[in-house]
């Protein structure tokens, strides 16, 4: 009976090619299922056996520890050297395009509460 691994959704394509890079030097014998089109099914790593599905989530599990530690560490140093992925560096690096947005969502959630409001 298969063993599911890891979801595949939202998972950013360097992060899968080093998931396949650490079954394949680990030996672990996995195939992997792609997401939908439409996003209907999640597509991940699968194993065969209880014991492939054990090692594999073992060395999922420290993978994902130095992963976090790592982007952590990333998105740490981009925001000590402003280029963070806030709205407020997004403003400042692109303000008409973030008062645009904001107009617009404006805009929309007044037409999306107008019949309410004229209700009373």
């Amino acid at each position: 009976m298969p063993h599911h691994l890891m979801n595949l959704r939202h998972v950013p394509d360097d992060e899968a090619d080093e998931i396949r890079a650490l079954f394949d030097e680990h030996r672990i014998n996995y195939y992997e299922t792609p997401p939908s089109f439409w996003g209907i099914s999640m597509g991940g790593f699968w194993a065969h056996d209880e014991i492939e599905a054990e090692r594999a989530r073992t060395l999922l599990e420290d993978y994902q520890a130095r992963r976090q530690r790592s982007q952590r560490e990333a998105w740490e140093e981009a925001l000590r050297q402003g280029r963070g992925d806030g709205i407020w560096h997004q403003f400042l690096r692109k303000p008409v395009t973030v008062i645009a947005a904001l107009v617009a969502l404006v805009f929309i959630l007044g037409i999306s509460l107008a019949p309410f409001l004229r209700l009373g």
